[in-house]
C-alpha cells in the first residue's frame, strides 16, 4: 500500500473512533445502560472497537477475493459467537449484590438487540471500508502493471530510434567522405551535436520543446550539407513556450522520412518542415514530393513506432494525419501538451 493510502486509512480509523462509533452510541440510550450496568457497557464499547480493528486487520474482502473462504467464514463465525455470548451474558453491576440467593438474573431483550445492532453497524462499516480499499488496491495494481508495460514498450521504441538514426547519419557521412565534400568537417560538427543531444537524455521521459526543436534544426542543417542544390529545405519554427515538455526524439521520424523519400541529387524538389506551439498546442507538419518509395517489407516501420509512442504518451490528446495526394506526401501532427 502506498504512503498516501496508508495515511487515508489512518484518517478513516480516527474518524470511526472519534466520530462514527460515538455517534452510533448516542442513538441508543447509552446513558441508561451506563447507569444500570456500567461494567457491561464498558465491556461492550471495548468489544466494538476490537471488532472494528479486527476487521481492518484481517481484511475479509481480501480473503474472499483470494478465495480463502474457510479463513473468512471462520473469522466471521468467531465474531458472531462472541457477540452472542456478550448479548446473553448476565453481567450487571448488582449481579452479586442484589440478587436473591439461587436466582438467575434475567437478560433484557432490548439489551441483546442493542448489542446485535451495534455489532452489525460496526461490521458493516468495517467491511465497506475494507471493500473500498481492496477495490482501490486492485485498481492501483492494474495501473502499475499497465504503467510498467507502457514504460517497457516506450523504452523499446526509443531503443529502435537510435540505431536507425546512427545508421542513416553514418551512411550520410560516408557518402560525403567518398565524394570528398568540402562540407564534411561541418557535417561532423553537426553530427556530434546531435549525438550529444541523444546521449545527454538517454533515460529522460521528457525534455523541453526548445531542445527538441533545436535538435531537429541541427538535423535539417546536417541533411542540407549532404544534398546539393537540387533539394531545397523550408524549415519554419514558431514556439511560444520553449520550456514546455515533450518526449525526446518524438518528431524526428517524420523529418527522417521526408529526407529519405523526398530528397534527390539529380532532380529539383522541396521539403517543407514546420513546427509551431501556442498555449500548449503543438502543430508539426512536413510536406515533400515523393522522389522514391520504400521497399514493401520496410514500409511504415518508423511511423508505426511513432504512432505507438503517441498512443501511449498522449491517449486522446493527439491527432496524426498522413496523406498522399498524387506524388505529394503530407504529415500533420497536433498534440495537446
Amino acid at each position: 500500500m502506498s504512503v498516501n493510502t496508508h495515511k487515508i486509512s489512518v484518517y478513516i480509523d480516527l474518524v470511526f473512533c472519534l466520530v462514527v462509533l460515538p455517534l452510533v452510541l448516542s442513538i441508543i440510550p447509552i446513558e441508561k445502560m451506563f447507569a444500570s450496568s456500567t461494567i457491561f457497557t464498558m465491556v461492550l464499547i471495548i468489544f466494538l472497537y476490537g471488532v472494528y480493528f479486527l476487521y481492518r486487520k484481517v481484511r475479509v474482502p481480501s480473503l474472499l477475493m483470494k478465495k480463502k473462504f474457510v479463513q473468512a467464514f471462520l473469522f466471521v463465525g468467531i465474531l458472531l459467537v462472541l457477540t452472542s455470548l456478550l448479548a446473553h451474558f448476565p453481567l450487571t453491576d448488582d449481579f452479586i449484590m442484589r440478587l436473591p440467593e439461587g436466582e438467575v438474573p434475567r437478560i433484557s431483550a432490548h439489551r441483546a438487540q442493542r448489542v446485535w445492532f451495534l455489532f452489525l453497524v460496526v461490521s458493516g462499516f468495517s467491511v465497506s471500508i475494507d471493500l473500498t480499499f481492496e477495490l482501490f488496491r486492485q485498481v492501483i495494481a492494474r495501473k502499475e502493471v499497465e504503467e510498467a508495460r507502457n514504460k517497457a514498450e516506450l523504452a523499446l521504441y526509443k531503443a529502435q530510434i537510435n540505431p536507425h538514426f546512427l545508421f542513416n547519419s553514418l551512411n550520410t557521412l560516408y557518402g560525403m567522405i567518398v565524394s570528398r565534400s568540402e562540407k564534411t568537417e561541418e557535417a561532423f560538427v553537426k553530427f556530434t551535436d546531435m549525438l550529444k543531444y541523444m546521449y545527454d537524455n538517454p533515460v529522460a521521459e521528457k525534455i523541453s520543446l526548445g531542445k527538441e526543436v533545436e535538435y531537429i534544426g541541427n538535423y535539417v542543417e546536417f541533411q542540407e550539407l549532404r544534398h546539393n542544390g537540387h533539394t531545397k529545405v523550408e524549415w519554419g519554427c514558431s514556439i511560444d513556450n520553449p520550456s514546455c515538455l515533450i518526449p525526446p526524439m518524438l518528431l524526428i521520424t517524420f523529418v527522417e522520412n521526408a529526407f529519405k523519400y523526398g530528397s534527390s541529387s539529380s532532380r529539383d524538389c522541396t521539403i517543407s518542415i514546420k513546427a509551431s506551439e501556442h498555449e500548449g498546442r503543438l502543430i508539426f507538419e512536413t510536406e515533400n514530393r515523393i522522389m522514391k518509395r520504400p521497399l514493401e517489407s520496410k514500409r511504415g516501420i518508423g511511423l508505426e513506432n511513432c504512432r505507438n509512442r503517441l498512443e501511449l504518451l498522449y491517449p486522446e490528446r493527439y491527432e496524426l494525419s498522413i496523406s498522399e495526394n498524387g506524388d505529394i506526401y503530407k504529415v500533420r501532427l497536433v498534440i495537446e501538451l
